[in-house]
């Protein structure tokens, strides 16, 4: 999965039980020593006190060699980054709360342009036409068609997505002489 995506994250796993073993699968994974990162052990040390800091809480600061850390502000046991692989907890509060710390080891892509019409309408409707129109702009544009309830209506959410923001245009502008030519009522949200 590390050749293959630019991050990949896991979750849970890197607790104090006998279970707990993405950390040393990792290792494993990327031929790294596993073995105690001296930051995380002091910050366990630190927040636990040295009667408390028993050999699991002490597991928790082992982890592949060469490690980032990504600092925890809830309960003080930090994930890390191997490489392009970012291992995080798995309770989702603790999961959540560091998740601005690992920000900083992403690099930003390019910014996707979003733009959604509200239709009034069924898919099977337009399916034919969004589909040459997708077909023209196949690289550049992405078109996601979605039905959807409401008010006791049935309708078609049509979702475009793109980074080139004049591409999109285009794209909505076909969208709006499909909806014209087929008399499709656009709903106002």
């Amino acid at each position: 999965m590390s050749k293959k995506f630019a991050y990949v994250f896991t979750t849970g796993g890197i607790g104090p039980t006998h279970d707990d073993i993405t950390a040393q699968s990792i290792s494993k994974a990327f031929k790294l020593k596993y073995e105690f990162h001296k930051e995380a052990y002091a910050i366990l040390e630190k927040y636990y006190g040295r009667n408390k800091f028993n050999e699991g809480r002490k597991k928790m600061a082992k982890m592949p060699r060469g490690s980032k850390l990504i600092y925890n502000p809830s309960s003080a046991a930090p994930g890390f980054m191997t490489k392009n692989v970012l291992s995080l907890p798995g309770v989702p509060s603790i999961l959540n709360s560091m998740i601005e710390n690992s920000k900083k080891y992403l690099v930003n892509g390019l910014k996707v342009h979003s733009k959604t019409l509200n239709l009034y309408t069924i898919e099977s409707n337009i399916s034919k036409q969004l589909g040459q129109i997708q077909k023209k702009y196949e690289k550049a544009v992405d078109i996601g068609s979605y039905p959807f309830f409401r008010l006791g209506k049935i309708g078609v959410s049509i979702v475009t997505r793109s980074t080139s923001s004049t591409k999109l245009k285009l794209v909505n502008k076909d969208l709006l002489s499909l909806i014209k030519t087929k008399k499709i009522k656009i709903l106002k949200i």
